[in-house]
């Protein structure tokens, strides 16, 4: 009798389960679209509730920043790039769809407050949308993976242009959200691929 250690699927492309993933996603965008349909009908103006850099009270921003739209065009361009790029990056499961997320929107969030123009404010899931993208495009290599750098060119292909965001450039779009956003991307797939190698040593043995 031998035995093989069971290790995770650190190369995987698509999700787990494909079901989830799209429902998880999808109510995530109809959110979106949710409050930016509360922002038109109330006078409430919540797109103020962006982050204002380097103001004690700009920084709860960094929470709402995603869910706040500069009008509907905003959100119409960002919804096909949140909904692909959110669906692939469910591959490993809703823990992992989470924890990714959780640090983009984190470390976009800090970046834009501390070093966004003074007196403007951020809104707009893009930071989110760059950071999925560049976890994408460099967890393939952390992981080694072919599968995972054969998307990532595929991605590459289709909106390769947009990695231009993290420039500066119109002074109405945050670039600094896509920079940080972006660097929250790589910053994640280097954790998710240390998780794996952990995982991978401590995967206990079945017999075969």
């Amino acid at each position: 009798m031998s035995t093989t250690p069971v290790k995770p699927d650190t190369g995987r492309v698509l999700p787990k389960e494909p079901l989830r993933a799209a429902i998880v996603v999808g109510a995530a965008t109809v959110l979106l679209y949710l409050v930016e349909l509360i922002d038109v009908i109330l006078p409430a103006d919540l797109d103020l509730n962006g982050i204002v850099p380097r103001t004690l009270g700009g920084l709860d921003g960094i929470v709402w920043m995603p869910f706040l739209h500069g009008g509907w065009p905003h959100l119409l361009s960002n919804t096909l790039p949140f909904v692909v790029l959110g669906f692939l990056v469910f591959a490993n499961g809703f823990g992992q769809w989470i924890a990714v997320t959780a640090t983009i929107w984190i470390v976009g969030g800090v970046g834009v407050w501390l070093t966004g123009a003074s007196g403007s404010v951020h809104v707009g899931a893009s930071g989110v949308i760059f950071g999925w993208m560049l976890f994408l495009l460099v967890r393939g290599v952390f992981n080694r993976s072919f599968r995972q750098l054969a998307v990532a060119v595929v991605l590459l292909a289709y909106w390769g242009t947009m990695l231009f965001g993290v420039l500066p450039g119109d002074p109405g779009i945050s670039w600094q959200g896509h920079l940080f956003g972006a660097l929250g991307g790589v910053l994640a797939a280097w954790m998710v691929s240390v998780a794996n190698r952990q995982a991978g040593k401590a995967a206990p043995a079945v017999p075969s």
